[in-house]
């Protein structure tokens, strides 16, 4: 098995160790492999997808231009 070194924020360490009982190699390691799934799913969608870098720009813009008008109504700027 191959080994890895994950650095993480001094605060975070504090409050794993007051887990000890929780095996934390255990739990990195389910996470990665979780997300590789996720990855392997997303890159198998991609290769099938008739979509242009284009097209997936333009439909990323309306998104982001949707969300901002949902945001704005749901949280006015104050006046």
């Amino acid at each position: 098995m191959a080994t890895i070194t994950l650095s993480v924020p001094e605060e975070l360490k504090l409050e794993m160790d007051k887990s000890k009982f929780i095996n934390w190699s255990a739990v990195a390691r389910e996470a990665i492999k979780t997300k590789v799934m996720q990855l392997k799913i997303l890159n198998s969608i991609a290769a099938k997808s008739e979509l242009t870098e284009k097209d997936a720009i333009e439909i990323g813009r309306k998104i982001k231009k949707s969300m901002h008008q949902k945001y704005q109504k749901e949280y006015p700027r104050p006046q």
